[in-house]
């Protein structure tokens, strides 16, 4: 059975930093991209950032570019977002995601599994 459990959210003021984690199990890591998404009310999913797990290449929403880093271990069948210098607008619930092979990271609904997601809040 494919998991993906996130942790690591939380409520924290503009301009703090916060490191979510993605614990996957149930299918070859390395075989798959692994994705950050959120959604904040009222608005759709959206792409925060991918990395593939094989080659560790990585992709950015503009949104979270110099911000936000994603990496992730694969010893540990992990991938971690590490979000600095929030603002309110990352207010939003954030979700793993994983899908095999190349990911189209623009259609959410291209992406077969998917966390139960954390939420971040940011307080101005």
């Amino acid at each position: 059975e494919v998991q993906l459990v996130e942790s690591g959210g939380g409520l924290v003021q503009a301009g703090g930093s916060l490191r979510l984690s993605c614990a996957a199990s149930g299918f070859t890591f390395d075989d798959y991209t692994i994705g950050w998404f959120r959604q904040a009310p009222g608005k759709e999913r959206e792409g925060v950032s991918c990395i593939g797990s094989s080659d560790g290449g990585t992709y950015y929403a503009d949104s979270v570019k110099g911000r936000f880093t994603i990496s992730s271990d694969n010893a540990k069948n992990s991938v971690y977002l590490q979000m600095n210098s929030l603002k309110p607008e990352d207010t939003a619930v954030y979700y793993c995601a994983a899908e095999r092979g190349v990911a189209n990271f623009y259609r959410t609904s291209s992406w077969h599994y998917w966390g139960q997601g954390t939420q971040v809040t940011v307080s101005s």
